[in-house]
């Protein structure tokens, strides 16, 4: 009952996974409605749009979505609005954020060479290859090495992750004032054709 009417081939589905099917205009279109209408204070909404957003700046690859359900619930924020925030970070927007927390980080560690966006991407893809090694390395007989984990973790997890703190508050910040009038605006528009719809069907009433 709920299968596609026309499956999607292997080629598709991973194009999917970075480009949505109806593309990212309609995408960002969805996300703008599923936000307005979330049942919740504008304030509570707002929260969990700044956190969403600020995770998306972390290179927490993976766990964005937990992570950006905790900062929503210690802020006492709508959880749903943290995750559908998320959509801040996509391929168009990474290479920015990626290139800003690198240079913000490695700038305030006081170093002179940054590592490229490439370079970041590239370390990433090597520390999940080398977890999976380590990880089948425990049931056979090949030795568990860490090397490219510890390379990571300094050159590149370090300053992107202080970078994209810093950015993050930012622009969750922003991101929190900039929605607040918004949901508001919309809720406020809402509430008033509801009011009209409900004076006109009573004065239809009334001349019956």
């Amino acid at each position: 009952m709920f299968k596609r009417r026309s499956p999607r081939n292997f080629r598709q589905s991973v194009v999917n996974l970075f480009i949505p099917g109806g593309g990212w205009g309609r995408s960002a279109n969805y996300v703008m409605h599923r936000l307005r209408r979330l049942p919740d204070s504008p304030e509570r909404i707002a929260k969990g749009v700044a956190a969403g957003v600020a995770v998306s700046c972390l290179p927490l690859f993976g766990l964005h979505f937990i992570a950006a359900a905790s900062v929503a619930w210690a802020l006492r924020g709508n959880i749903l609005a943290s995750l559908l925030a998320t959509f801040f970070g996509n391929p168009f927007t990474f290479p920015i954020i990626v290139v800003s927390a690198l240079e913000l980080g490695n700038f305030l560690l006081g170093r002179d060479i940054s590592a490229k966006a490439s370079e970041a991407m590239s370390a990433f893809g090597a520390l999940w290859g080398e977890l999976g090694r380590n990880f089948l390395a425990v049931f056979t007989s090949d030795s568990i090495v860490w090397e490219k984990f510890g390379r990571f973790g300094w050159d590149v997890f370090v300053p992107y992750m202080l970078g994209g703190a810093i950015i993050g508050t930012v622009c969750g910040v922003i991101a929190y004032f900039l929605s607040l009038p918004l949901i508001r605006a919309y809720r406020n528009r809402r509430l008033r054709k509801l009011q009209e719809r409900f004076e006109q069907a009573r004065k239809s009433d009334a001349k019956k």
